[in-house]
């Protein structure tokens, strides 16, 4: 066969793998599970309020990847994996990293290498969840909390941001994987407030509307491969309209 024969033409778009991060309780799981035909891997304990199909939760990776391995080789009718939440999931990495070498903590293992041996854990993880994708017709949500990082950016002065609450090893490869990141946060403004004496009162001020930050900005780490608005609010019908069609290989 030509090398040339194997090229493609055209857009291809497959099922979405996004991560969708946030602050504790604003509908990141919500969100996740309207998705259709959702299986929940859950690797801590936070939807008993949410009617949707899970797994028992995880309380080692080994059980991740056994419902991973279920979803890949028996029958079944779900088109969405969810995992939540990744930060929990990373606990149960560095649990298996102590095990394998024979450590208490992740910290033990000197000059950070404890880190890069977990990065051989998460390739397994998302090397799992790029077989259903193919094989499955799978979309991927991955769930994860948020956490303000000092960014060091080159061009200005440091600043502070929103990014996933990951050791940051492990932060770049999970965003580099997905096609989509979205920030999950509420709509807020400020308001300033002349006090006198050359000092003023700022004040936050919101009326509760959750949105997702699609776009990447000062304040936060974001992307898509979609063209989405900056901003759209936080509900599964509003980000589906954006969705390309595909063919679900789904059995």
């Amino acid at each position: 066969m030509s090398v040339l024969s194997t090229i493609l033409s055209g857009a291809t778009p497959g099922p979405r793998r996004m991560l969708v991060y946030g602050t504790a309780g604003i509908g990141k799981s919500t969100f996740a599970t309207c998705a259709p035909n959702p299986i929940v891997i859950q690797t801590e304990d936070g939807l008993n309020e949410i009617s949707t199909s899970k797994f028992p939760v995880a309380h080692s990776l080994d059980g991740v990847m056994e419902s991973l391995a279920a979803l890949y080789h028996e029958q079944h009718e779900f088109r969405t994996v969810v995992i939540d939440s990744l930060d929990w999931l990373e606990r149960l990495i560095w649990a298996k990293v102590c095990q394998t070498r024979q450590v208490a903590s992740i910290e033990d293992i000197g000059y950070g290498k404890g880190y890069a041996f977990a990065l051989s854990h998460w390739r397994d993880v998302l090397d799992c969840l790029s077989a259903l994708r193919a094989s499955r017709g799978m979309t991927t949500i991955l769930i994860a909390h948020a956490r303000i990082e000092r960014f060091e950016n080159p061009e200005t002065e440091a600043y502070d941001r929103y990014v996933p609450r990951l050791h940051k090893t492990a932060a770049a490869m999970v965003a580099e994987w997905c096609d989509e990141v979205l920030f999950a946060t509420y709509k807020v403004f400020t308001k300033a407030t002349d006090e006198g004496f050359n000092q003023k009162r700022v004040q936050g001020l919101g009326a509760g509307e959750r949105v997702l930050r699609c776009t990447e900005r000062p304040s936060h780490l974001a992307k898509n491969r979609l063209a989405l608005p900056d901003e759209l609010p936080l509900a599964w019908a509003d980000f589906a309209k954006h969705l390309p069609i595909t063919t679900s290989t789904n059995r």
